[in-house]
């Protein structure tokens, strides 16, 4: 994938480690040649972000609140005065109450309802609004980040799957949207991956050793792939894949039981 995204720049948001899935994508599209800029939300993540971003030549970090509309404005302000146009953005952000991500779904209180759908669903469309006049000259490519919960029960993932559900929705209501303008607009679907977000969500050691034994793969995605799925999107080459949910989960989404070795 050497050179494949040379000469393109856009933005990630979501990295709060070297483990998290949007580093994975930052550096697999670093290493394609593009050049990035960054969000991160309070000091201590910045603290975290620092070296990775300057591990890939960026220099480009705004502390951004997506639930905030004057801080996004002024990320986007900044990123405009820096750059003016970009040819992507990276949405990785999600949240829910770390209590509601165990046991029943049925216990799901109605603040923290609203509260994971606006910031893994709906600052997605925050973000693309304003992302918009940055891409419109040139076009671009839109991504976030989902999971299977959004269309099968998986335990303990609740909420977080009704806001995936309405996160994939999202994705191709702005797909048909933004496409006149040359916009493209997808959703990544890796299987559990070992991330702070993830080991939020109860359960989730067996979850990933569950995919990991029964995967057609028998293997959980890396961040690797996970990355060049990303560059492929952002790439020329994509040029006319827009409104898809691409899973990259070793096959385990065409699943009706568990390997024989595993029932």
């Amino acid at each position: 994938m050497t050179n494949m995204l040379a000469g393109k720049r856009g933005l990630i948001m979501g990295v709060a480690n070297e483990r998290s899935i949007a580093w994975g994508i930052a550096k697999s599209m670093a290493e394609a040649g593009a050049e990035l800029a960054f969000t991160y939300q309070g000091e201590a993540f910045g603290k975290r972000l620092e070296p990775l971003a300057a591990s890939v030549g960026s220099d480009f970090m705004v502390d951004v609140d997506v639930t905030d509309d004057a801080s996004l404005d002024a990320a986007f302000d900044a990123l405009g005065s820096r750059w003016p146009t970009i040819d992507f953005v990276v949405h990785a952000i999600a949240f829910s109450d770390k209590s509601e991500l165990t046991g029943r779904f049925l216990n799901t209180s109605r603040a923290n309802f609203k509260h994971s759908m606006d910031i893994s669903a709906y600052s997605f469309i925050e973000v693309a609004r304003r992302a918009h006049p940055l891409m419109v000259e040139n076009g671009g490519t839109l991504m976030t980040l989902t999971y299977q919960g959004s269309n099968r029960v998986v335990p303990n993932y609740n909420v977080m799957g009704v806001a995936k559900a309405a996160l994939e929705s999202a994705t191709r209501y702005l797909a048909n949207d933004l496409g006149p303008d040359g916009i493209r607009v997808n959703a990544i679907s890796p299987g559990p991956m070992k991330t702070l977000a993830g080991a939020a969500i109860g359960g989730a050691r067996k979850t990933y050793k569950h995919t990991d034994q029964n995967a057609p793969m028998r293997s959980n995605a890396t961040l690797e792939a996970v990355g060049g799925t990303a560059v492929y999107l952002a790439s020329d080459v994509g040029a006319y894949t827009t409104g898809e949910i691409i899973r990259v989960d070793g096959g385990y989404h065409v699943l009706g039981m568990p390997q024989p070795d595993h029932l």
